[in-house]
């Protein structure tokens, strides 16, 4: 292969996004079971098949944790969870497939976003800023099973089609801006911060003002859609079935809240949104380079996305420190900073930085691609349940907040913290409900009950019947 061609594979961004794809196919068909946010992907997968084992209406979301109540959640809106199920309804369910397809999405969206920046700035900027975002938290979360970069790339496709019916006029692309954009804002509602740029189309006076206007109806559609769900449906759902997810904080509640958390609140910034240092130094001279621009317009929407993502974090609250995939809507803007800067360098020393930004990127997830040897013993509980505990019996397990056990029981009922398996008045109040079964992760927990009748043992799990001996 001449040096020639070389280049030009190198230096074409789909080369890159492909070259990811097949390096994050690595341990693609895992259970949700490595140590970093499997509680959060079980969720996702056990939403997915109860869809396919009990109600298909994607109105009405539910999980397994939920002890004697429907399981009907209030969440965001399952359409992650929906594209899971109809896979599962043709091939039959099986744990991985949130992961390909948010590969998959989130491949698009790098593809997207680099078509995006490449107008409204320029292709070498694009180019870097592309690649920074490839090695970023990008490059763990968009092969779990979790929906935020899966909704932040809907919404970047979106913004391109409304790019390009704003300076082509093709009706398409008001169609595909419409579908994408209310798509990623209903998956996750975060990704709204990213659409707010919106809100600066009314003042541009060089796009025809017929485009500006029918755009605008259709973002305050899309937008009102989005409030629909999350500010009617969803606090409908839990009135009605007694489940929340989340707990959206007042503003006064949510600085309350992260004011003694502000080093984590830090830390999403200046390392979970790159995992990079040497992206940060980047980040931070690509912001002083980018103030100084002329790039009026650029600076509003930069100004615009910043200030409602800054009153997103506040009315999450505590958790937003707490969890570090909530700063993925914003690393699309960090990882263009940072390519703002490698475009203001010669390009010999842009791919030496862009290398080292990759080589360190990567380092600091790939961590996140295996499963610990300790962890695999939860795929066997279902089957274990399967020859002791029929499919309707309700049970408790000493899983905690987490839906992780009980997703791998694959039965419903109660996940309860270890502590209180001593409390027999408690666990007779959940057998009152409905609990027919004791399970206990010997794990976490290894005292003996003897107030119930044990049904099996081995090195990892106790089953008890919860009749009194």
């Amino acid at each position: 292969m001449n040096k020639k061609l070389l280049k030009t594979i190198l230096g074409d961004i789909r080369f890159w996004i492909f070259f990811f794809f097949i390096l994050r196919l690595v341990g693609i068909t895992n259970a949700p079971l490595e140590v970093g946010h499997n509680w959060r992907q079980s969720l996702t997968d056990m939403i997915a098949r109860n869809f396919l084992e009990h109600s298909s209406n994607i109105f009405y979301p539910s999980i397994d944790m939920a002890g004697e109540k429907t399981g009907i959640i209030g969440t965001e809106f399952p359409f992650f969870n929906y594209l899971i199920y109809l896979i599962s309804d043709i091939f039959g369910y099986t744990h991985w497939y949130g992961r390909l397809i948010n590969l998959i999405v989130s491949s698009f969206g790098l593809y997207y976003f680099y078509k995006l920046i490449s107008n409204i700035v320029d292709k070498r900027v694009a180019f870097n800023s592309t690649v920074v975002l490839i090695a970023s938290i990008w490059f763990a979360f968009s092969r779990k099973i979790m929906p935020d970069t899966f909704s932040v790339s809907l919404l970047i496709i979106g913004l391109f089609y409304a790019y390009e019916y704003l300076k082509n006029g093709y009706k398409s692309s008001l169609l595909l801006f419409f579908l994408f954009s209310t798509l990623g804002m209903l998956c996750k509602i975060p990704a709204l911060s990213l659409f707010s740029i919106l809100i600066l189309v009314p003042f541009i006076s060089s796009i025809p003002e017929r485009r500006r206007v029918i755009l605008s109806i259709l973002s305050i559609i899309s937008f009102s859609i989005v409030s629909i769900w999350y500010f009617y449906w969803v606090p409908y759902l839990v009135e009605t079935y007694q489940y929340p997810l989340y707990f959206p904080k007042s503003l006064s509640e949510g600085i309350h809240e992260i004011i003694p958390l502000l080093p984590e609140l830090f830390e999403k910034f200046y390392f979970s949104a790159l995992h990079s240092y040497i992206a940060l130094i980047c980040f931070i001279l690509g912001l002083y380079f980018f103030l100084r621009s002329k790039l009026k317009l650029q600076k509003l929407a930069l100004l615009t996305i910043t200030s409602v993502f800054i009153l997103f974090i506040i009315k999450t609250g505590a958790v937003f420190p707490l969890h570090n995939y909530y700063i993925i809507p914003f690393s699309p803007i960090m990882a263009l900073l940072v390519g703002f800067f490698l475009a203001q360098i010669p390009p010999k020393y842009q791919y030496i930085l862009l290398t080292l930004i990759m080589i360190e990127g990567i380092a600091n997830q790939q961590h996140d691609f295996f499963i610990k040897d300790d962890q695999t013993y939860k795929l066997s509980l279902e089957s274990i349940n399967n020859h002791i505990i029929a499919r309707e019996e309700l049970i408790i397990i000493n899983g905690g907040q987490s839906p992780q056990s009980i997703y791998f029981a694959h039965r419903k009922g109660w996940s309860i913290d270890s502590k209180v398996l001593g409390n027999k008045n408690y666990l007779d109040s959940l057998q009152a409900l409905g609990a027919s079964y004791l399970i206990i992760d010997k794990n976490y927990f290894t005292d003996p009950i003897d107030h119930y009748q044990r049904l099996y043992d081995d090195r990892n799990y106790s089953i008890y019947k919860m009749n009194e001996r």
